[in-house]
């Protein structure tokens, strides 16, 4: 069979990252989603997993495997296996976290130790998990902060990353946020508005939100904001260019000022439509709207 007459490969997803972080809920939904879910895979049995889903449901079954640190010595041997030439197939990098108070607290309720416990204290087997998991962090192509997510916000973020397994277009997720709440540490791009003047100190737009028209002119009409604008999008577009010579198919955006309510709700919508005008697939959320 010549190259071109080739069946083509479905995706596979490799998820992993902190205990407690959502991995078996994030499964769960890609199973739903049609994949085919291996979970506590050792790394070094990936090839084989693929190869006989290959020769069991066809080279298109969309394959998911969820690694972790219970596999092990095995575990170091995950990067060397996502290689393309080790599976024949274009994985996908998933990882999920959470804040260690966040993770001690799912723990405690579902009673179960950490595996990398041992005798000490649940916060010990998480620092020692986040040494192990450090380097697979940085090479992920999604991470999602699962602190402030419940079980359906998740499934619907894995939902609307891998719903539709034949797109092969960069997703570009742009999050506005309040600084007073914390920084995304899932973002790839933070930009801060807080440069510009705030609607809040106007009694007539303080009831308001960035997504009220209102709002919105009055931000985007302020000295710099155009400017920015000009300025940021260039970058986000050629940064979304080189994202997709790498392979890479997410890219999230987040956009701060002091609560998030006003100017970076109004900013990430005006953001997403621009990036959308120009042919790009993005979407706006609001981390913080509607927090206060």
């Amino acid at each position: 069979m010549s190259e071109q007459q080739q069946p083509a490969t479905g995706p596979l997803v490799v998820v992993t990252g902190m205990t407690g972080a959502g991995r078996s809920t994030a499964a769960k939904e890609l199973e739903d989603l049609g994949y085919y879910v291996v979970d506590n895979l050792p790394p070094s049995l990936l090839r084989d997993v693929v190869r006989l889903v290959d020769e069991s449901q066809g080279a298109g079954q969309p394959i998911a495997v969820v690694v972790d640190v219970r596999s092990g010595s095995f575990f170091g041997s995950l990067q060397a296996n996502l290689a393309q030439k080790a599976t024949g197939r274009r994985a996908t990098l998933v990882f999920l976290e959470a804040t260690d108070d966040v993770l001690v607290r799912r723990q405690e309720a579902a009673r179960r130790p950490h595996p990398l416990q041992g005798s000490g204290r649940l916060l010990d087997g998480l620092e020692r998990e986040r040494v192990v998991l450090a380097d697979l962090r940085g090479e992920a192509d999604l991470v999602i902060d699962t602190t402030a997510l419940n079980v359906h916000q998740l499934t619907s973020r894995i939902r609307e990353a891998f719903g539709s397994p034949d797109s092969t277009d960069l997703r570009i997720r742009v999050v506005s946020f309040g600084f007073k709440y914390g920084i995304p540490v899932d973002a790839d791009y933070l930009a801060d508005m807080r440069f510009l003047p705030n609607p809040h100190w106007i009694p007539e737009l303080r009831p308001h939100t960035g997504r009220d028209h209102e709002v919105s002119e009055y931000v985007l009409s302020q000295p710099g904001a155009e400017e920015f604008l000009d300025g940021y999008l260039p970058v986000l577009t050629g940064v979304a260019e080189g994202y997709l010579r790498e392979g890479k198919r997410f890219m999230r955006v987040a956009i701060g000022c002091t609560g998030g309510k006003h100017r970076s709700v109004a900013m990430t919508e005006e953001v997403t439509r621009r990036l959308v005008e120009l042919g790009l697939q993005a979407t706006a959320t609001h981390r913080d709207l509607g927090r206060e």
